[in-house]
């Protein structure tokens, strides 16, 4: 048997921690230290507890680490990491700027280590159903598309009691939650084109927008739309946080809140995968995210994701904000064009 890679986590809040429960049933992976500036998170999250990324990187010396924390501090923290060679998975946001996500490609590239955005969407069974059964080929091909999010978490006096800090976040639904659904879509219907997007704020308590419509353009010339709030709910604690509809030549599929992929006929919807996923987050994308890191890492193959790679997803959400500030439509470059500010 394989021995299992030694990683570590920095950051054990709200999300560290379903980081934590994927992990602890991935056999290919053990983590063996956590880092978090509440020491007694970190307690609960490893055998081994630090406050201080520095320390427990030298301490530890591990195989991997796994940057779960608020995004303003991923590029130093890769910069910790890339310093001793070390390869990373790292939450999505990226980084709070463009420039900044930049820079964490350049800082992965010049250190030769393995980067990895930790992007759980289109790790979810129902959309990894929906490819399959797009390659099939019945289908034939896709002619739009459209996601519908929703989550009461947003709404009221005290939105997002989980993710308190959502609250003062300048740039918050596209930047945090729909930038899932864009990369989701290009993992389905292939590279954008362009990106038109409006948004709102409806919660006065926050700071950031609340409400996004986007048109999204991919260079087949097959448009989709991507519509999401966080103040309303489709269906209580739906797995896909909303649904999907999906329309191709010669047919169409059917996402529903509960995760079940339904086929469209002339008679009726029917049933193509029934989920029956219980464990984890949302499908348990995480776990299937975190292991897609360390198989791919033990292999020495590309990662589905890497940083170099979700560059174009950024640049598809930055897309979004300036098109809303422009009024107009805005064209999401090329990674060849990205590259070039490398």
């Amino acid at each position: 048997m394989t021995t299992p890679l030694r990683g570590v986590i920095a950051g054990c809040g709200f999300f560290g921690q379903i980081h934590m429960e994927g992990w602890r049933r991935i056999p290919e992976a053990e983590i063996v230290a956590a880092c978090d500036t509440d020491l007694a998170k970190a307690q609960q999250a490893a055998p081994q507890a630090f406050d201080d990324l520095e320390r427990m990187l030298d301490a530890v010396k591990p195989d991997f680490l796994d940057i779960a924390t608020r995004p303003e501090l991923h590029l130093p923290m890769l910069r910790i990491a890339a310093a001793r060679r070390l390869p990373v998975i790292c939450q999505k946001p990226m980084a709070p700027s463009w420039e900044d996500c930049l820079e964490m490609v350049r800082v992965a590239d010049a250190a030769g280590i393995p980067f990895m955005i930790h992007e759980n969407w289109r790790w979810q069974p129902w959309y990894r159903v929906i490819a399959a059964e797009m390659a099939a080929g019945g289908l034939g091909a896709p002619v739009t598309y459209t996601f519908r999010t929703r989550k009461r978490d947003g709404a009221g006096a005290d939105p997002y009691l989980l993710q308190p800090y959502f609250r003062t976040m300048p740039r918050l639904l596209l930047f945090e939650t729909l930038v899932h659904h864009i990369d989701t879509a290009r993992f389905l219907f292939g590279e954008l084109n362009t990106i038109y997007a409006h948004l709102r704020r409806v919660n006065q308590r926050i700071l950031g927008e609340d409400h996004v419509l986007m048109v999204a353009t991919h260079e087949s010339g097959l448009s989709g739309v991507i519509n999401g709030n966080r103040f309303l709910d489709l269906s209580p604690d739906s797995p896909p946080l909303g649904d999907g509809f999906f329309e191709f030549e010669n047919g169409a599929l059917r996402l529903a809140p509960t995760g079940d992929v339904l086929r469209v006929t002339p008679t009726g919807d029917e049933l193509l995968w029934k989920n029956d996923v219980t464990s984890g987050y949302r499908g348990d994308s995480v776990r299937a995210t975190s292991q897609h890191f360390v198989r791919t890492l033990a292999a020495g193959q590309t990662f589905e994701t890497t940083g170099r790679d979700y560059l174009v997803t950024v640049a598809a959400v930055e897309a979004g904000y300036r098109s809303h500030a422009a009024g107009a439509a805005v064209r999401v470059p090329r990674l060849s064009e990205i590259e070039k500010e490398l």
